[in-house]
């Protein structure tokens, strides 16, 4: 089946005190998803959006909300996000010892579950749990921050985790995080991503509407 390339604008390279205008240009130029980075200082160096910041954000717009929980005992947020207006959940798998029964939790809740995996973290490790994911994200820099540089090993975990997926017949998608652009997308994708996660590059694009034309045309 022929695979189609979706686009989910990160708000983390948004401007913080224009939110809601930039969600409404996000939907009028035909992204896909709104992915929000959750950082809580622990897990990452970085401190982000929490839930009461989503539940404010909801109400102005209506693509689906794409919540990555970069945090700590992720499982004890699940509802609190649920609550705010998460669409679809990703947690790390290094941030908790019983993926399977939290992303069944997710599920449980109506969302679209999914797992993340860390550049250095070997896809082995989740191999028992693609048929309970929805997404599998596969980071392609050390998360914490925007404007990093991909990661160029990452191309084979995500062909690797591409192979792994088919050969189940899954209809779980890959969705792949950091330093993505126009420049490496095309490779990217035909390394076998579904949905490319786009920070600064989206929101310094003079023309945004082109942008997400190209993507979803790869």
């Amino acid at each position: 089946m022929k695979r189609k390339a979706m686009i989910a604008p990160s708000i983390l390279s948004a401007n913080f005190a224009n939110f809601g205008e930039d969600l409404r240009v996000l939907e009028e130029v035909g992204a896909d998803w709104v992915h929000v980075d959750v950082m809580d200082g622990h897990f990452v160096p970085n401190l982000t959006f929490g839930p009461p910041v989503i539940k404010a954000l909801r109400p102005h717009s209506r693509l689906p909300f794409d919540v990555h929980l970069m945090i700590e005992a992720p499982e004890t947020w699940l509802d609190a996000y649920k609550d705010a207006g998460a669409d679809r959940i990703t947690f790390h798998i290094e941030a908790c010892n019983h993926s399977h029964r939290y992303l069944a939790r997710v599920r449980e809740l109506g969302l679209a579950s999914g797992i993340t995996l860390n550049p250095q973290t070997p896809l082995c490790l989740i191999e028992y749990l693609l048929d309970q994911c929805d997404q599998v994200l596969l980071m392609s820099v050390n998360p914490g921050f925007g404007g990093q540089k991909f990661i160029e090993g990452v191309l084979p975990k995500i062909s690797q985790l591409r192979k792994m997926i088919d050969e189940r017949g899954l209809k779980t998608l890959i969705q792949v995080d950091g330093g993505i652009s126009l420049q490496n997308a095309q490779r990217i994708f035909d390394a076998g991503a579904d949905v490319l996660v786009m920070g600064s590059a989206f929101f310094s694009a003079t023309d945004k509407k082109e942008l997400v034309k190209r993507v979803q045309n790869l």
